[in-house]
Formats: structure tokens, sequence, C-alpha cells
């Protein structure tokens, strides 16, 4: 376990189906936060993820009902899955097997990279050339375009868990927008279910991500902060990777637990917390 004066993060080198049977309580858990293999083809160091289709289905239904059993009552279960052009009903397949435990409250998508042409949007004020931002892995192919968005899932026990929609909301382009609307209140709104987190540029995968499918810190601590910070006590990671749920947790102060069997990446999540969190003597 990791500590300093104001987060506990625990990241356990074992199975999540296990260790949530056996480390965790029922209902001890305020939010999850994962991102679990895809079972892509994707070349992970300890996982096999070329299995059978419903053979990896049927692992999904076993974790979450790990997850089903330590989500407390009000609780949030932000799951992050994508596809890939050749295999595009991975994320809905997950989904299926996700209903017969949750409730499906929210859809958001992760925008990993966006493009806004000048001329598109008109005479927009701010907006002085053509923006194109953010990073994805490119696809040379006659058939499919490049795939640049993943789908989060907000999943909770009865569909009417409370949000801080503010908490990650985005000011009023048009100011006057403040006083028009009865239920604005502040210079701030709902962001909606768009989220564009691109990654940070790296210059070597292998050094700087070594990780073939993780997602940036930024995308759990919008959905902590999205959740509600005053209602966040312990967060769940079952599928830790490098640790960028710990790693938001050690920012936001907030005690974390998770799970990660491959010792290399869970060498490195560890490394990732601590070189944040001044450790407590």
């Amino acid at each position: 376990m990791i500590r300093n004066t104001s987060a506990h993060i625990n990241i356990h080198r074992r199975d999540c189906i296990g260790g949530m049977e056996t480390l965790l309580d029922p209902g001890s858990i305020d939010l999850v936060v994962t991102s679990p293999p895809y079972n892509l083809g994707i070349a992970y160091n300890s996982h096999d993820d070329t299995v059978p289709r419903e053979e990896y289905l049927a692992w999904c239904d076993l974790w979450a009902q790990g997850v089903k059993r330590v989500l407390g009552p009000a609780g949030s279960f932000f799951l992050n899955v994508g596809g890939k052009p050749k295999d595009p009903w991975v994320p809905f397949d997950v989904l299926t097997v996700m209903r017969r435990h949750f409730t499906l409250q929210n859809v958001f998508h992760w925008v990993k990279s966006i493009a806004v042409m000048r001329d598109e949007v008109g005479d927009y004020p701010g907006l002085e050339a053509d923006l194109v931002v953010g990073h994805y892995k490119p696809i040379n192919s006659p058939r499919f375009v490049n795939d640049c968005h993943e789908y989060i899932f907000h999943l909770t026990h009865t569909g009417d868990v409370p949000l801080e929609r503010l908490a990650v909301g985005v000011p009023y382009r048009d100011k006057s927008n403040v006083t028009r609307w009865k239920g604005a209140g502040s210079d701030l709104h709902c962001r909606g279910n768009t989220w564009f987190l691109p990654y940070p540029t790296i210059l070597r995968r292998d050094r700087d991500r070594p990780h073939p499918a993780s997602f940036p810190p930024s995308l759990p601590e919008r959905c902590i902060r999205l959740h509600g910070l005053e209602r966040t006590r312990l967060v769940l990671d079952p599928f830790m990777g490098l640790g960028s749920t710990a790693v938001a947790c050690a920012r936001l102060g907030i005690d974390c637990v998770g799970f990660e069997i491959d010792p290399d990446y869970h060498r490195e999540a560890e490394a990732r917390v601590q070189s944040i969190l001044p450790l407590a003597g």
C-alpha cells in the first residue's frame, strides 16, 4: 500500500475476480472506473486477448458480478470499452452483459482526436483557423476511417444516482445565457456526453506508455468529479494497468484500490503513483 497524508493507494498484483471476493466488503466502493481488455488481439504481457468471444463475454459476466457486489447503492461504475473498425461490436456485446447486472444511466463518447474546420462553423468568435487536435492510432485501409473515439458507459444499480454535472462543466460561450436561462445560475453549463480527452504527447511508447491500451489520468479524474468528490471515499479499478485511475485518485487525495495481474504493469503503476505522492513518514 502507498500512503500519504491525504490518500491511501493499494494496487494488488492479483486477479480482480478473486481479489474483489476476498479483499473487498459488499457495498464498500463508491466509484468504479476501469477499462478491461477488449478481446481485440492486443499484445498484453500477461493476458490472452484472443479467446473466443463467448468465453470472453462469460469472463466479463464474472467480473461484473464482482463489481456489482462491492459497488455501494449510490455508486457509479464508469466502464471504458472500445472496438476497432474490423470488430465494432465489442462495446455493445460487453454492454449487453453489463445489462444483466446494472442500469445504463449515461453514455459518454471519449473523443481522442477532433477536427473543427473554420469554414464549417461560420463566423465563430475566437476560431481563427482550422483546429485539428488529439492523437489516435491511424489505420491504412480503403474500407474504414480512422477510429477516433471510444465509449464510456456510466452504469449504476438503479439509474437514479445524482451527479455533480457542473463539477465538470464548461463556461458559456455566449455570456448572455448566464442571465437568460433560469437554470444557469453561474457561468457554467453541463459539458454533455462528448468528452475530448487527448493522450499526452510521448516520444517513445516503450518508455513513456509501456501498456498497449491505457487511458490518460484525465479520464478517471473527470469521472470522479462528475460523480462528486464529497461522495467519493474509495475508488476501485479492477484492471489497473499502468495506474491511471490510481494517479487520478492520488492527485485528488482520494483512497483507491485496484488489481493488476502483470508484474511489469503493476510496478509501473506503483512508480507513477509514488512519483506524485509525498509519502508519509
